[in-house]
């Protein structure tokens, strides 16, 4: 099958190829990558789709995503086990309306993942490709408490991380601030944690948004710092070095920002019927001066060189599900160009999680796991937003507003 467009972005951050198709097979993946008339005449017994004036671009990774987060809804007492695995599911094929193949889930409900993933080897379900953490760790007391595993002391730490290795997890999240300038987990406890990942051969990422909990993760190696709300440009120089990646989830805390915002000034500060919202709300001092840290901050950071990843981490109820598109929004408003946003959501996250070598980029031999939209992508970051075709690995699952699964 060849796929045809007047703009193809390789995802490398760099390459814009111009009347240019990609050319599939019967595997999933991609062989040839050329001039459109090339491959054309070279294959003449090739179906042909022609997408006109659309762009050609990997699969986007949506890196920090909760599809099983069913905290914040305003009947959680209906919310089985079953409904909980329902609404993943949901979360998940969601994905392909929005131009994304894969995701890092960085905590549902213990299993949750697990599952919907062996459902897919099974048949049974056509879902985006997963890497999830099992369970988020917190101190006693600590961020999230109430959603994760509370564990104190290097060695407990040791022995949670063990036991979610056994049971099947990909990599380990830890959890070490909030909203406050005070860290959580000690440096023993944080090096304790990074050691055993790495000693069993997994990664390991952290909620780290203030200071001085993202720089005691930079010092323990972390694999990824999720959030680093206040991330100076020292400390993100230090991540390059150490080869640690971003994802800042701009989309998040400007969320919050402007719906705690909205609500004080109609009044609606105190009336809520998510529970997640109601603690948030309470938290509003933080989110404006983290949203402008990152609308200020954000081009002289990925300036450093750092690698920068796509993440949502959209919780709330009502929230938008997965916004990855107004994530590179946000990333091109605050100076970066389309191309390089495109790189932030695929072959950056390949490169973190390992797949660089067949997920990531429209290059010959990687698996095609392809989104089309309509309009120069290149040019304009909001033709994100025109999701004509999904292919997840050279199979179609979305098509003109049409899920195929």
């Amino acid at each position: 099958m060849i796929l045809c467009a007047k703009t193809i972005i390789t995802g490398d951050g760099e390459t814009v190829l111009k009347d240019a198709a990609v050319m599939t097979d019967e595997s999933g993946k991609i062989q040839k990558v050329r001039g459109k008339d090339e491959i054309i005449q070279a294959c003449p017994n090739e179906k042909v789709i022609d997408y006109g004036e659309a762009t050609i671009f990997p699969g986007m990774f949506d890196m920090h995503c909760h599809l099983g987060y069913w905290y914040s809804q305003p009947d959680s007492f209906n919310y089985n086990d079953q409904m909980i695995m329902m609404y993943a599911l949901q979360h998940a094929q969601a994905a392909f309306t929005k131009g994304i193949t894969s995701v890092r889930d960085c905590y549902s409900p213990e299993g949750v993942c697990k599952t919907l993933k062996l459902a897919e080897e099974k048949g049974f379900i056509t879902i985006p490709r997963i890497t999830h953490v099992n369970a988020g760790m917190c101190m006693t007391g600590g961020h999230c408490w109430d959603e994760v595993i509370e564990v104190d002391g290097p060695w407990a730490i040791r022995k949670e991380i063990r036991r979610q290795v056994r049971d099947g997890a990909e990599w380990v999240k830890i959890l070490t601030s909030h909203r406050s300038h005070i860290p959580e987990y000690t440096q023993e406890e944080l090096e304790a944690a990074v050691d055993e990942c790495h000693r069993r051969g997994i990664k390991c990422v952290v909620h780290a948004g203030t200071h001085p909990s993202i720089q005691m993760c930079i010092d323990a190696g972390f694999d990824t710092i999720e959030h680093g709300t206040f991330l100076t440009v020292e400390q993100a120089r230090q991540m390059k070095k150490k080869g640690i990646a971003w994802t800042p989830t701009i989309m998040a805390y400007t969320y919050l920002y402007e719906v705690c915002k909205k609500n004080i000034e109609e009044g609606n500060a105190n009336v809520f019927n998510d529970p997640v919202a109601a603690k948030e709300q309470r938290d509003y001092a933080y989110y404006e001066p983290a949203y402008k840290a990152y609308r200020d901050n954000f081009k002289k950071l990925y300036d450093t060189g750092v690698t920068v990843c796509t993440g949502s981490d959209m919780v709330m109820y009502g929230s938008p599900v997965l916004p990855i598109q107004q994530e590179l929004n946000y990333m091109v408003e605050y100076g970066i160009t389309p191309v390089q946003a495109i790189q932030t959501a695929t072959s950056n996250p390949a490169k973190v999680l390992g797949k660089e070598k067949e997920l990531g980029l429209i290059r010959e031999g990687f698996t095609a796991d392809i989104t089309v939209v309509d309009g120069d992508l290149s040019e304009d970051i909001k033709n994100i937003y025109n999701v004509h075709t999904v292919y997840l690995n050279g199979r179609k699952v979305y098509d003109e507003g049409v899920r195929y699964v």
